[in-house]
């Protein structure tokens, strides 16, 4: 990828903080499971230093709880490691503007995860308000509902659908469906 430059490498954690503090680079990928120091500790200790460089999380789909506690660490996003370049670079990009990113393949059984664990990626920001047609599109879109089923279902064009849907994905600062349901449970939005 042209407009990515990989500055540096770490063998494990201990190496991971050493680079960073040598390197300081402008976003870290890094894997959670790693030697003399994992990941979850090394993102700690580097958000110590560089509290707003921007962290993804490496996992695999059996590391739920382990992502939990990546994401507490102050990782501000994840990818699985079978993800293509596209998935990388938007995930790079987002985090880079300071949101948040979940990889497109976030199961169900994670969004509950996060939902019951006490990790709030949001809690920082001031809430928007949400009107109440948005919450009833959002609803929907939690239940997989597409553009063009919710337009059916709510009497109105798809292309409106789609207004609302980017409106709302611009409110809770997410880039995708993924984000928005992650948002959706943890905000109240959306009971699963």
């Amino acid at each position: 990828m042209p407009e990515i430059e990989v500055v540096g490498e770490a063998e494990d954690g201990k190496e991971l903080l050493e680079k960073t503090l040598q390197l300081q680079p402008d976003v870290i990928i890094t894997d959670i499971n790693m030697p003399r120091m994992d990941g979850i500790a090394a993102t700690r200790q580097i958000l110590t230093i560089f509290p707003e460089l921007p962290i993804i999380a490496l996992t695999m789909f059996d590391e739920d709880s382990l992502l939990i506690d990546m994401l507490e660490a102050g990782a501000l996003g994840y990818i699985i490691k079978k993800t293509g370049k596209e998935e990388i670079l938007n995930a790079i990009n987002t985090v880079m503007d300071g949101r948040p990113y979940y990889c497109h393949k976030t199961s169900s059984r994670l969004a509950t995860l996060i939902a019951s664990s006490m990790f709030n990626p949001y809690l920082k920001k001031e809430k928007p308000d949400f009107t109440e047609r948005e919450v009833e599109i959002i609803a929907l879109l939690c239940r997989e509902f597409s553009n063009k089923d919710i337009g059916e279902k709510l009497h109105l064009s798809q292309r409106t659908i789609e207004s609302h849907r980017e409106r709302i994905l611009e409110k809770m600062k997410v880039r995708n469906l993924a984000g928005l349901v992650v948002y959706a449970i943890k905000n109240g939005i959306y009971k699963i």
